[in-house]
């Protein structure tokens, strides 16, 4: 059999001699150096913080390709090493050695050599072959109201968001940056086709000044320099990292930034796909966050290479498998669905299908769907795209002045919203990346009616805070001695404040029972009051517990019930009088099952107040006499008060 391949392999090689480039594919991970026992040899400290955080394994994938088997490659003859992938477990190389391709497929380590491209493409070669990189963005800002925004700015938001306030408040973006989460301490990483004078141009000012870009490599070209590239990622970038207050300011533009060129726009083959996985692994190893990917493929320079709807099912494109790995490492990939509505193929690109990413689809700031939004579901059935942000006359930075324009295409919806994703996992870092995307979901606006242009439909991220924000909240009762003690344990900060709404059995309403002021900076806190069931009615005490933001907005955390023991609201808890016709002295006896500040009052038959006391009353009974000696006769009243709530008022006689 392996002769067999082998003489295939000739055949293959001979009849594609202007084939130069290759990806060889390794059996295994055998004689490796690197253990899974040291992972901080190949993983940084921030990649193995995201795994312990959310419990995730470190495996074999984990591990990088042999370095035997790479040097193997690349001493058989004359090859050059492209790029590697740990997680593909197979690396790319450019040779036109058909000897050497024959050794290289004779190591018994070997899976295959398969010829994916004919040459690395140049400097800014052309226009994209991508159907997912867009149509040409220097257009004219549309003045029709199909696409202009209804939303208007206002100067209450801590950014004046300029041209592109549309495309921010269509998802209540401003509610997480007027609260504070704006990425920071987040890392984003946009693998893309190049990043266009983002060196110098204005839009991207902040993000340099700041140092806030903190990893680039060009997987095309193999250097460190991504600045004279396309201008498709720069464009990308604009949509989150813009900085330019009353002009164009992004949707996370305080995250930091890793700049991956993956995609050579002169050409379109598998060697991409590849790329792509090189770059999701290198943003992994440095911890990154989210990944927001506006790239796609259905149809490559070689026809044998194309895919069918059918390979659409989250599970057999390279880049599909490559996005669901990169998920399956804690990050959160957010991916395009592709701009093929209006084509012969209809359907979404991948890795848009892969499982575990999230899939946009672009509308207007009206909410309109973008006729060429690609279509869903996945070739398997699943919901595709998951949501939907505009892409249709979105704002992103012209590659002339870095001024905004407007561009269509999903690849603009992408980042758009990967970047508001980014500030909810700000304020979350205690969920994973499916708890994120699963709340990003719940939030949309068809959430109950998904379809396949905008999935749940466009996100809300207020819904989204609070989604998470009751998922954070947990809370405790105990009772005793009559007194119930309620323990929240509340995720907010000084802005927030924590009402407490009280409903006894005989009222028909809440009311009100305690405010708690907000404090510090938005974390969780613990919150503990008490409530003295001796003094609430027979039954269960309703309470609700609510989230005030003054500034904006409230809403109900969650409601618990507390009934009262018996022993709280039987006659233990009583008051006799003694005798009840007095002559001379009235004993007055109270039990009590809690300590409790009492007050006695007496008053005559015309109102007036002959006597009145106040003491603190421990646990059990207690006798407070009045002497009654030389008072008129006739009717009086006793009225015995807890915690200056009245409980009880007697009649007695005086004789």
């Amino acid at each position: 059999m392996k002769n067999t391949l082998l003489l295939l392999s000739i055949f293959f090689f001979s009849n594609t001699q202007a084939q130069t480039r290759y990806i060889i594919k390794f059996k295994d991970k055998g004689t490796n150096p690197f253990s899974i026992a040291n992972p901080s040899a190949y993983l940084g400290t921030r990649a193995l913080q995201r795994r312990a955080r959310y419990n995730i394994a470190i495996d074999s994938l984990d591990l990088p390709v042999t370095p035997r088997y790479v040097d193997s490659v690349r001493l058989a003859g004359v090859v050059n090493i492209l790029n590697t992938s740990k997680w593909l477990n197979q690396v790319t190389i450019q040779t036109t050695d058909a000897a050497a391709l024959v050794k290289i497929n004779n190591f018994p380590f070997v899976v295959s050599a398969v010829a994916v491209a004919s040459r690395i493409g140049g400097v800014n070669g052309g226009e994209p072959v991508n159907k997912i990189l867009d149509t040409p963005i220097d257009t004219p800002i549309p003045t029709d109201n199909t696409t202009s925004s209804l939303i208007e700015e206002t100067t209450a938001n801590v950014f004046n968001y300029g041209k592109s306030n549309g495309q921010v408040r269509i998802h209540q973006g401003e509610f997480l940056h007027n609260h504070g989460f704006r990425g920071e301490g987040m890392q984003i990483s946009v693998l893309d086709a190049g990043f266009f004078h983002y060196l110098s141009l204005p839009t991207f000012d902040s993000i340099r000044n700041n140092n806030q870009i903190i990893n680039v490599w060009d997987f095309v070209a193999n250097n460190a320099s991504v600045d004279e590239d396309h201008t498709h990622g720069m464009n990308c970038l604009s949509t989150i990292a813009a900085n330019m207050p009353g002009v164009f300011v992004g949707t996370a533009p305080k995250a930091n930034f890793c700049l991956f060129r993956t995609e050579d726009v002169a050409s379109e083959t598998r060697i991409e796909e590849h790329n792509l996985s090189a770059g999701y692994e290198r943003a992994d190893s440095i911890g990154v966050d989210v990944c927001t990917i506006s790239l796609g493929y259905t149809t490559f320079d070689f026809a044998t290479q194309n895919y069918t709807y059918a390979n659409m099912d989250g599970n057999t494109t390279m880049a599909a498998i490559a996005s669901d790995i990169a998920a399956k490492k804690g990050m959160l990939p957010v991916v395009a669905a592709g701009n093929d509505g209006n084509g012969a193929w209809h359907f979404i690109v991948t890795p848009g299908d892969a499982d575990s990413v999230m899939t946009v689809g672009a509308v207007d700031t009206m909410g309109v769907i973008a006729t060429f939004s690609s279509h869903g579901p996945s070739s398997n059935g699943r919901i595709k795209p998951n949501v939907a942000a505009v892409g249709r006359a979105a704002v992103i930075a012209s590659p002339s002045t870095g001024q905004p324009v407007f561009g269509n295409g999903t690849s603009f919806a992408t980042p758009n919203i990967a970047g508001l994703t980014t500030c909810l996992w700000q304020a979350f870092p205690e969920f994973n990346n499916m708890t994120i995307l699963d709340a990003m979901q719940k939030s949309a606006s068809k959430y109950t009616t998904p379809d396949d242009r905008v999935g749940y439909g466009i996100p809300d991220m207020k819904k989204s805070f609070t989604i998470l924000l009751k998922k954070s909240y947990t809370q405790q009762t105990n009772i005793a001695n009559c007194t119930a003690t309620i323990n929240l344990n509340v995720k907010h900060d000084n802005t927030m404040n924590i009402v407490v709404e009280r409903k006894q059995s005989n009222q028909v309403a809440y009311s009100t029972f305690k405010t708690i002021n907000g404090i510090g900076s938005f974390t969780n806190k613990n919150i503990s009051f008490t409530d003295d069931l001796a003094l609430a009615s027979t039954g269960a005490v309703n309470y609700r517990i609510k989230i005030d933001i003054p500034t904006d907005t409230s809403f109900y955390l969650d409601s618990l019930v507390v009934n009262a023991p018996t022993l709280c609201t039987n006659p233990i808890n009583e008051i006799k009088i003694n005798p009840n016709v007095v002559t001379d002295k009235m004993d007055i006896i109270i039990s009590r099952t809690a300590a409790t500040k009492m007050g006695i009052v007496l008053t005559n038959a015309v109102g007036q107040k002959i006597y009145k006391t106040e003491y603190n009353q421990s646990t059990g009974s207690q006798i407070k006499s009045i002497n009654m000696q030389g008072m008129p006769v006739g009717v009086y009243f006793v009225s015995v008060f807890a915690d200056d709530k009245k409980i009880e008022s007697l009649k007695i006689l005086k004789r």
